[in-house]
């Protein structure tokens, strides 16, 4: 078996899966490139007894010869198997395989990889698993079931949240989210790859915790010449990326992209009226499903703002590299060595790795609550902002705001910077503007602390003294909650 990095809780529920006294249908799902069908092969590396992959915009005749070419292999080798002409035939077959193997010890594994792809239309492909799982495999212990697929919202319609003879039939699931920092910091080291914290973080803003993704950087590479190599040349592994990456999860992503490019181009964020007038959509009826499997899919998050109702939750973009693709690479002319460095300096990257960097806190707020001391507090946690309504108001925006159940509230400013962070008079003022705009305008009796949050922390002068409470450097994100 390859050493798999992280992962501790979804190893723990596949390999109880072995243990189990019954039968066991196990849903694996998460964005691409993000390791779930090496995370099960890995860990079923002696038990799979057969695996079958959907292939993508084929018919069913295609899926059929496939399904019953990897049955033969498995249980008849030297017996060619007659492709049936229905997906219950088919799994009546599978289900005889498998009976030639029920003396073995042990559970048997079946693996179904890409498991949206196998629904063709009309080819009733669910009904007919749902029929096998319901008659044949539910009903012996010894079997285990894996479904496992990259379109994250049509698992969850068709599987997780099945209303028909699926319905609560799953025993276990796993969403396979990206590596956090710590973790990307620990597959980089089994790469070979030690970074510096800014370098890591630099990384992280730009591809996220994706495995296949943070593989572009090589020992002795700069995180400038990794990026320039996988983003601006010509044959760069990620050059493409973008463009398959929605189109492998959506069957028509037209207006997921269109909410994708309103959200790059609003860091604060948008609401869904908004989202709705700047993607110029006729109507809301559709938009909740787009948002929705955006969300279960990890593209985007939905925060409720800090004295807001449910009406006003703001949709930020919290992929990674899609914000990046956004900001740099579409329709980009830059290319081959340097590219990178060529826009480390201009207003669009001083712009996106701001809210590039309040993107990876928002991401780790359970490594912020260990770091302030209060893992163990009921919390709630959003930004929050204030557009003026008199022309003598100011505008505010807190960055990330914790609001807790022991009558506290954390007020966290952001800053993304290489070096030790000095806040001299005129950024002590802000900040304390800012805290008075908050309690003004929220009328909130709870006592505020103010914490700052950058890579390497703040010189502790009397600005920073007469205004912060505590600090927090990149290092408290990477510890392990």
């Amino acid at each position: 078996m390859e050493t798999i990095i992280a992962r501790k809780r979804e190893i723990q529920i596949l390999q109880s899966a072995l243990q189990s006294p019954q039968a066991e249908l196990i849903a694996v799902y998460g964005r691409r490139r993000v390791g779930k069908t090496f995370l099960i092969r890995n860990v079923y590396e002696n038990d799979i007894v057969v695996e079958f992959s959907g292939i993508k915009q084929v018919g069913l005749a295609e899926q059929l010869e496939s399904f019953v070419h990897n049955i033969s292999e498995a249980f008849y080798p030297d017996t060619p198997l007659a492709v049936p002409q229905t997906w219950l035939q088919a799994f009546r077959l599978l289900g005889k395989g498998l009976e030639t193997r029920s003396i073995e010890k042990g559970k048997l594994v079946i693996f179904f990889d890409e498991f949206p792809w196998f629904e063709t239309p009309k080819s009733n492909f669910l009904a007919a698993f749902d029929h096998f799982w319901n008659t044949w495999a539910s009903r012996r212990p010894n079997i285990v079931v894996v479904i496992c697929g990259s379109a994250a919202s049509w698992m969850i319609q068709n599987v997780v949240g099945n209303k028909g003879g699926l319905h609560n039939r799953l025993t276990q699931r796993i969403r396979l989210l990206p590596f956090n920092l710590a973790e990307s910091a620990a597959f980089l080291r089994h790469q070979g790859v030690i970074l510096d914290p800014y370098s890591l973080t630099e990384l992280y803003m730009a591809v996220g915790g994706v495995p296949q993704y943070l593989k572009i950087i090589r020992a002795g590479d700069s995180v400038a010449q990794a990026i320039d190599r996988a983003c601006f040349t010509n044959d760069g592994w990620l050059r493409d990326e973008y463009k398959f990456l929605y189109a492998a999860l959506y069957d028509h992503p037209e207006k997921h992209h269109a909410v994708i490019h309103a959200l790059a181009d609003k860091g604060a964020g948008l609401t869904r009226t908004e989202i709705m007038n700047v993607c110029k959509f006729s109507s809301g009826g559709g938009l909740t499903r787009i948002l929705d499997e955006l969300i279960e899919s990890g593209f985007i998050a939905a925060y409720l703002p800090f004295g807001k109702t449910n009406k006003e939750v703001i949709y930020k973009l919290c992929d990674e590299f899609s914000l990046f693709y956004l900001k740099f690479m579409e329709n980009s002319k830059a290319s081959g060595t340097g590219a990178w460095a060529a826009k480390a300096d201009g207003a669009s990257w001083h712009s996106w790795s701001g809210f590039a960097f309040e993107n990876l806190c928002l991401k780790h707020v359970d490594q912020i609550k260990k770091a302030l001391g209060i893992s163990g507090v009921y919390t709630e946690q959003s930004a929050w902002r204030y557009s003026p309504k008199e022309k003598d108001e100011t505008g505010v925006q807190i960055d990330l705001l914790i609001d807790r159940k022991d009558n506290c509230i954390n007020l966290i400013e952001i800053k993304f910077y290489k070096d030790t962070f000095v806040i001299d008079k005129g950024y002590a003022a802000q900040l304390r503007q800012k805290r008075q705009v908050f309690t003004a305008k929220t009328r909130t009796r709870k006592s505020i602390f103010f914490t700052f949050l950058s890579v390497y922390g703040a010189k502790t002068n009397e600005h920073y003294l007469g205004t912060i409470q505590n600090q927090l450097t990149i290092e408290a994100l990477m510890e392990e909650v």
